[in-house]
């Protein structure tokens, strides 16, 4: 399971304001409070399931058969039971050969199908229960998360063509318990099970699901009933169907098929989304040292997805987002795919071994997020995969309530709880860290040793560490210990002293934050001459000072050489090192770190200017950005430096992202001259461009940039831009469009509208129009997901601040009264 990240979802303006990065306390009381969660017991084991499903489009029902084949686990039983959600359910009984015997059964409670089996079957003995049902998930009374935002289980997308354009589609999404939604099973990741799925369709459509389509046969006027067989066992949560107008794209990967899923329009870009897969299989099969274990791989894009994509074994599911035309393609960042890297790692970390239970998750997710940088070390370079790193580890950080989880967590009072910063981004650099500290031959001799030992069952944090164990001969109780069943991360200080006497160095590191010390491998390196010389050592103390002998005062003090050690830290080394760490140190994070020394100090040392400067050229186009991104342009000297390679960046750099951060620092500027640049930017291909050109557009010249963002108002490609114009420049005519286009949004689609909104309202006076802004935001503020974050007062502050503005314009009494009103509502709400 790939979430969308849901901080990302925010306005980082609201969502960041004063809040503190300091860690949270190590043991949070809701996590304490919450209850313990076990392994699921098993009392019988799944073997084999076998489904004929047809579809009511106009119900939004599943009609099921299904046969079952059971063993009991370890003891005698004549009891079973069975998830089974909301259904109606006709016959249950126990096959003879072809012959059913009907079985009692209890199903009062609509979730727990209890079954009493008739006789006593011993450990081990296989048998096979019929049950012929109705699913409809339609009618399920379920709540969603903010990982998977719903959990009913099978999807219905425009069933009745009522949506036109719309495609009619059918999709299933089982994690984490929703397979019991579309068929009776034990709905536990711990169960394995291999499969048979005959869907009878309308002839017209395409189905995929798991392992090999065997038979495709009429099935009746306008229909045809494709059977699926999946010979090798995984997880019911892993099982999936989907429906729908699909364009096939066919690739191969050492004889074994690889296949795109995609809606006719974008079939003709399905090699530019999804090419590198047969790349990823190659890397992957021989990094892990074990093989694609299964028969086939495919990828489905489909609607109203309730989360990013879904690792279904040997079909992964993704969300619209990755579906894109050739002009969308121009812009595509690494970001959007990784997630194709994400998820197909999965089908080694998650399908072939699986989680054996939700508080084990990061041996499904910690991987394969850890499998994002590792793709993009082997295709786009080191710098590419450490950006994603950064930013990853960054995203963590600005969560302290995430500090307080540990990685794996036993306690929890949702098991979709445990989808979140800590079991991905956090977790993921974990297991970057356990790599740079034991070496690439070991830690992957590691990981094939865990996949080879757990294949086609489950596992968990412990299998992992004894397999590591086992290859690198160390015990590694400490690493697991501390990352894995302990919360937060160091939060440090570095100090450094030079011996003049001894010719020594001196580096102090103390560790800050409340609870565990932790025990940190380090390098550090030191530069002399500008040669560096590296250091290794082991922090195990709150406080510790390492010392090195030198021929001369280094010229630098890189700590954490690797770039690799999760912590917070506050280094005190002087602003000279740190600008000479951007030219000599060798990676990214090392220029990263750099940069942000030399954007803190660029309005007054020269010297630190240059390096911004330098940075606008660097030969990442990331940290270009950054370096964009961090000038001081309201500082004379430093728009003065800045200005020509802005201005040549926003001419005719060929990276789009740059040029579109280039364009967008112009509106800083509010040079007239400036406006040649942005009218070439606005006939750009790059959408991403053309909207920056809009928005800085508007800062130069209003009155054209709302007549230009008025043509663009039906190309959804650049709403965000014409929203930013409008929220920045525009009237009660551009407030029209704002609450229009908000209240066609749906879910969080209603998120990217908060900023607008802020912005709009204090230049709103009409009573009317303010009511109509001050009753979408305080909707907003009191979204659950969004109040998690602190949403509800960084709006609070918001509406405060509009109500404010209105002071002395006309109507202001009648709507500081309506802001205070939502503010009261806000406040009081729970």
């Amino acid at each position: 399971m790939k979430p969308t990240l849901f901080a990302a979802l925010l306005p980082g303006c609201l969502l960041l304001a004063g809040t503190a990065r300091a860690q949270a306390p190590s043991t949070p009381a809701a996590a304490a409070n919450a209850p313990y969660r076990p392994s699921a017991t098993k009392t019988n084991d799944l073997v084999h399931t076998k489904l004929a499903v047809r579809f009511d489009y106009a119900k939004r029902y599943l009609y099921g058969q299904e046969w079952v084949t059971l063993k009991p686990h370890a003891y005698a039983t004549d009891t079973l039971r069975l998830d089974a959600q909301g259904m109606d359910i006709k016959t249950v009984a126990l096959m003879s050969g072809a012959s059913q015997q009907p079985l009692k059964y209890d199903y009062s409670d609509k979730n727990n199908l209890r079954i009493s089996l008739g006789r006593t079957f011993k450990p081990g003995e296989q048998y096979v229960v019929y049950i012929e049902y109705t699913a409809k998930p339609d009618e399920l009374k379920v709540q969603g998360s903010a990982a998977i935002t719903d959990a009913k289980g099978l999807y219905f997308i425009n069933p009745d063509s009522a949506v036109k354009g719309k495609p009619v589609q059918i999709w299933t999404q089982g994690e984490t318990q929703s397979s019991s939604a579309w068929f009776p099973t034990i709905d536990r990741p711990n169960q394995k099970t291999t499969e048979e799925i005959a869907m009878t369709v309308p002839a017209k459509y395409t189905t995929l699901s798991n392992g090999q389509l065997v038979s495709q046969v009429p099935a009746g006027p306008g229909l045809r009933t494709d059977t699926w067989k999946m010979d090798l066992p995984h997880s019911p949560y892993l099982f999936m169907m989907a429906v729908g107008d699909f364009k096939v794209y066919k690739d191969t990967w050492r004889g074994k098929d690889v296949t795109y899923y995609l809606e006719p329009k974008y079939a003709p870009f399905a090699k530019q989304i999804f090419g590198n897969t047969p790349d990823m299989l190659e890397f992957f099969s021989q990094r892990l040292g074990v093989e694609f274990p299964w028969n086939k791989y495919a990828q489905i894009v489909a609607r109203d997805y309730v989360s990013g994509a879904m690792e279904n074994t040997t079909a992964t599911l993704h969300g619209e987002q990755v579906q894109m035309d050739g002009r969308e393609l121009l812009d595509r960042e690494y970001d959007s795919e990784s997630v194709i890297a994400h998820e197909l790692f999965h089908q080694w970390f998650g399908d072939y071994v699986t989680a054996e239970s939700w508080s084990n998750i990061t041996v499904n997710e910690s991987m394969a997020d850890f499998s994002e940088a590792l793709y993009a070390q082997h295709k786009y370079g080191q710098d590419a995969a450490d950006d994603h790193n950064y930013r990853y580890v960054q995203a963590y950080l600005r969560s302290p309530r995430d500090a307080a989880k540990n990685l794996v967590r036993f306690h929890y009072n949702n098991k979709e709880d445990v989808f979140d910063l800590v079991s991905y981004q956090k977790g993921g650099a974990i297991v970057q860290m356990l790599r740079t500290y034991l070496g690439d031959d070991v830690f992957f001799a590691g990981l094939q040793k865990y996949l080879t030992d757990n294949k086609f069952g489950n596992g968990e944090a412990h299998q992992m560490r004894l397999a590591m164990e086992a290859v690198s001969g160390q015990d590694l109780n400490w690493f697991y210990n501390q990352w894995y069943y302990g919360a937060g991360h160091p939060v440090v200080t570095i100090d450094y002293g030079w011996d003049a006497g001894t010719k020594t160095q001196r580096v102090t590191i103390k560790q800050t934050q409340s609870g565990q010390v932790f025990q940190l491998p380090l390098a550090i390196d030191y530069y002399v001459n500008g040669k560096a010389q590296r250091q290794r050592v082991m922090m195990t103390q709150a406080t510790q000072t390492f010392t090195m002998p030198l021929a001369a005062q280094p010229q630098l003090v890189n700590v954490d050489a690797e770039k690799f050690t999760l912590w917070q830290k506050t280094d005190n080394k002087p602003l000279t090192e740190s600008l000479y760490q951007y030219s000599h140190a060798p990676l990214y994070v090392d220029r990263r770190e750099a940069l942000a020394a030399a954007v803190a100090a660029q309005a007054t040392s020269p010297a630190a200017r240059a390096v911004v400067l330098a940075a606008l050229k660097d030969k990442f186009y990331g940290l270009r950005i950054a370096a964009i991104r961090g000038l001081k342009l309201d500082n004379k000297d430093v728009a003065k430096a800045a200005a020509p390679t802005l201005r040549q960046l926003a001419s005719s750099e060929t990276e789009n992202h740059v040029r579109a951060a280039a364009v967008g620092a112009l509106a800083q500027l509010k040079d007239k001259k400036d406006q040649k640049i942005v009218t070439s930017a606005l006939a750009s291909e790059s959408y991403e461009v053309q909207g920056a050109g809009l928005e800085t557009l508007g800062e130069i010249d209003a009155p054209t940039a709302l007549a230009r963002a008025k043509t663009f108002e039906k190309d959804e490609h650049l709403s965000s831009a014409v929203l930013s114009v409008y929220a920045q420049q525009g009237g009660p005519e551009q407030w029209n469009y704002i609450r229009t286009a908000y209240d066609k949004a749906e879910g969080r689609g209603r998120y990217s509208f908060i900023q607008p909104l802020v912005q709009m309202l204090p230049r709103l006076t009409d009573p009317t129009a303010f009511a109509e802004d001050v009753k979408r935001l305080q909707e907003l503020a009191l979204v659950p997901q969004l109040k998690a974050y602190g949403f509800d007062k960084r709006m609070v502050e918001a509406l405060q601040k509009a109500s404010d503005a209105q002071a002395g314009k006309p109507n202001a009494a009648q709507n500081q009264a309506t802001a205070a009103a939502a503010i009261q509502a806000i406040q009081a709400s729970k």
